[in-house]
């Protein structure tokens, strides 16, 4: 059986923004005066959210919907058009600072693909990449050093929650309201076709807004199957809780488990407790009251549900502590069946899984009779900020950011993705690109421009348009069940100053009972703890704030 390289698993993780971490959000951090300035928004004058107008791009073979189905291309466009009217920088040198999930990047000197970019934004780039694993200790550095040392740009990534990174946000970045808000932003068209969602699901500090966001689809975590593994093993549209059990036993046998997990993954928690139709984090009732997933009596089953399939054995026995990476050898070489990753992980699934196996996202299983739910991810995978600067500064950074969030179908996103053509990639027989051994080197993976700013998602994969077809299907059917976190945007003093600690009592406690070394008693009891320690804080200051954002 054929070995998977670190190059393919990197792919992989790159492509999902792969960190099995907590997501922050912009307005996630202390609104206490006594750790740097309230920002929180009650109370506040709202900045308009950018008025949003879909930016010309390529007319998609398959819809999207107004419900959160992406546009789909069964085919590369055969004309692609210009995005940016002319050369936004005005040479001088920008520096940059981004999470990454690829490899170093070559230097500027030697590497085509950062000197085409440089050329195509008419600035000289100076792009500090910060492996993920790095970025929380690298960011407090930053975030405690002088205003002079910070970058023009600096991305921030969701994976992580910072300390006080709100206050930082608040006082050391550019106010864009006045560049973004409402009718400003179609100073910036691209920008202007960032969907208002994702600004929404980024949130404001203080009532302004500090941040681009990176647009993310609707459905999130997703369970990935190896398709002929499941299909053998009896799956079937409108299975039930028991069917997907039975599958399960069924599809392990010697060394070959159905269903795989990661570190931090909680069993693959997120996909079981939307199928059982538990909040994924937090809901909000008519009144306006938050309700946390942990005390959902349908968290619970899903719990003991996944308890279940953990002591039959369908679960790899290292579940606990496979890394990420690893855990992506073991479905690709087909030890194990299944994993649950971003939605967005299809875009190296496909090209990474051929001749191996065909991966296919997993229809929730009904739960008592009920069809089972979907995760619905927060829309936006972190955001840009701007170091304060002059107003032209300010301008052209913004008219650079513009440039990188050039749609699908223009020639400003094939160069972003792919290169340049005879150089990074050739044709294929679709007009599709084809990266070649250099463009595998020097791309948008290891030198990674789209955590800066980037035009919407769409379904894409080159070559395969069996595969988009299959995925635009699903979400057809999974959209209508996805299951939102109403936390999302919003802003809890107690949840920055204690939220990590406590999500960390429960994760570990929900991962003991799946491995069958605590009991549901044991559940319950953390629940109690959870609450006592600042839960029923966060629910009544995430009620505030959501009455104060409506």
């Amino acid at each position: 059986m054929p070995r998977m390289s670190r190059r393919t698993v990197l792919r992989t993780m790159a492509a999902t923004g792969a960190a099995a971490a907590v997501p922050s959000l912009l307005t996630g951090c202390s609104s206490s005066s006594s750790s740097g300035g309230d920002v929180s928004n009650a109370g506040k004058k709202l900045a308009a959210w950018p008025a949003y107008e879909a930016a010309p791009g390529a007319k998609p073979d398959l819809a999207p919907t107004a419900s959160g189905v992406q546009a789909g291309y069964t085919s590369y466009p055969a004309e692609l058009t210009t995005s940016v009217k002319r050369t936004p920088g005005d040479g001088s040198t920008v520096r940059v600072m981004s999470v990454t999930f690829g490899t170093p990047p070559k230097a500027a000197a030697q590497n085509q693909y950062w000197r085409a970019v440089e050329k195509a934004l008419g600035v000289k780039i100076e792009f500090t990449v910060i492996p993920q694993a790095d970025y929380q200790k690298k960011m407090a550095t930053v975030m405690a050093g002088e205003e002079d040392s910070l970058p023009d740009i600096i991305n921030m990534f969701s994976g992580y929650t910072l300390p006080r990174e709100a206050q930082f946000v608040q006082k050391r970045a550019q106010d864009l309201t006045p560049y973004l808000s409402g009718e400003a932003i179609r100073d910036y068209p691209n920008l202007a076709g960032i969907p208002t969602h994702a600004w929404r699901d980024m949130g404001r500090v203080s009532g302004h807004l500090y941040g681009i966001p990176l647009e993310r689809p609707l459905t999130g975590s997703t369970l990935w199957l190896n398709q002929e593994m499941f299909t053998d093993a009896g799956m079937k549209e409108g299975w039930a809780a028991a069917d997907f059990a039975a599958v399960a036993q069924k599809a392990t046998r010697g060394k070959t488990y159905a269903l795989g997990a990661a570190k931090g993954s909680l069993f693959g928690n997120a996909v079981h407790s939307a199928a059982h139709h538990s909040p994924q984090g937090w809901a909000v009732d008519k009144d306006g009251a938050f309700q946390p997933n942990y005390t959902d009596e349908r968290f619970k089953a899903a719990v003991a549900f996944q308890a279940g399939l953990r002591k039959a054995g369908a679960f790899h026995p290292d579940a606990t502590s496979l890394s990420s990476p690893d855990l992506s050898t073991l479905f690709l070489n087909g030890t194990v069946g299944s994993m649950q990753n971003g939605f967005g992980a299809y875009t190296s699934l496909y090209p990474d899984s051929k001749g191996l196996l065909t991966p296919a996202p997993a229809l929730p299983y009904a739960v008592d009779g009920t069809p089972g739910g979907a995760v619905a991810a927060r829309r936006s995978f972190g955001y840009t900020i701007l170091k304060k600067a002059k107003k032209e500064r300010i301008e052209m950074l913004l008219r650079v950011l513009d440039h990188l969030a050039s749609p699908f179908g223009t020639k400003e996103w094939e160069l972003l993705q792919y290169g340049v053509e005879g150089v990074h990639f050739t044709r294929g027989k679709d007009g599709a690109p084809q990266r070649n051994k250099l463009g595998e080197v020097e791309n948008i993976t290891n030198l990674p421009f789209r955590y800066l700013a980037e035009g919407p998602q769409v379904l894409f994969v080159p070559g395969r348009p069996e595969a988009v077809r299959a995925l635009h299907a699903w979400q057809q059917k999974v959209v209508p069940v996805t299951i939102r976190n109403a936390s999302f945007g919003l802003v809890s003093r107690t949840d920055v100053a204690q939220g990590a600690t406590l999500k960390a009592l429960m994760e570990d406690t929900v991962t003991a009972v799946v491995a069958g070394r605590s009991s549901m008693a044991d559940f319950d009891a953390a629940v109690k703890q959870w609450r006592s320690r600042g839960g029923d804080r966060i629910a009544e200051e995430f009620a505030k704030e959501h009455a104060a954002n409506s």
